[in-house]
């Protein structure tokens, strides 16, 4: 690896689905990238949909994903900051991480400036044009009295309705993402309305579930990090630019 520091970024575990054999083994998947990347590692991003579900009760959290949470810990004690997005699948994380494992959530887009570059990063549901049924949706399940109500379930049924939910979900059933074009690509209009007003290098952004690296003009370029069912793609972030990989290819 190169002795310059890079920044990391993963989308869409999507943990939990289709079964606890092949999440499990997706898991180890994930901890051996994460070994594999905090030797060079200056911060990880991990940009939403982790798990295909979470939520936090009081003193509950969904059981599992043991491996992965010891990892993250273990990564932050020693010194490299991990930061989680929350994406529409796991919308109700809370502050378990940050209390426990030391991470810092992000709900919305954020800005980062390292190796003379400007980056937008966000998980991306919800931004672009069209799909008004699920921003409708969005602001129903981030609304207080939403998380209020669903946390007054006992967490056995609550997790069960949650299980059945998440089970139903495009990549639970295997619905592989096809590309729709440059023009058709809701991220990349999205970007590129934001590049009007002002500039960024790269944009960053999951949901997607298809690795994609889109020039947007001469200047700048949409990244999408695809999701780890069927990819296993990240990013790094060094002085070089923003490239796409394959862990495991």
């Amino acid at each position: 690896m190169s002795e310059t520091k890079s920044i990391y970024f993963a989308s869409d575990f999507h943990l939990g689905v289709p079964d606890e054999q092949s999440s499990r083994v997706r898991e180890h998947a994930i901890v051996r990238w994460l070994d594999f990347v905090k030797t060079d590692a200056k911060e990880i991003y991990l940009v939403g949909d982790i798990f295909d579900f979470w939520f936090e009760y009081n003193k509950v959290i969904p059981k599992g994903f043991a491996r992965l949470q010891g990892k993250i810990a273990e990564i932050v004690d020693s010194g490299i900051p991990v930061y989680f997005f929350t994406g529409n699948h796991d919308m109700w994380m809370f502050d378990y991480f940050e209390k426990e494992l030391g991470v810092k959530i992000y709900r919305d887009n954020i800005i980062r400036e390292n190796f003379g570059m400007r980056v937008l990063i966000g998980h991306g549901d919800g931004l672009g044009p069209g799909d008004y049924s699920y921003k409708f949706l969005k602001k129903v399940f981030a609304s207080t009295i939403c998380q209020w109500l669903f946390a007054r379930i006992h967490p056995n049924l609550g997790l069960w309705i949650a299980d059945k939910w998440s089970r139903s979900s495009r990549i639970a059933n295997d619905s592989k993402e096809k590309f729709l074009g440059e023009e058709q690509e809701w991220l990349a209009v999205y970007a590129k309305e934001v590049l009007l007003k002002e500039h960024f290098d790269y944009f960053i952004f999951g949901h997607r579930h298809l690795p994609l690296e889109i020039k947007l003009n001469d200047k700048s370029t949409y990244v999408n990090l695809g999701e780890w069912v069927h990819h296993r793609t990240y990013a790094q972030w060094n002085e070089d630019g923003i490239v796409l990989k394959k862990f495991e290819a």
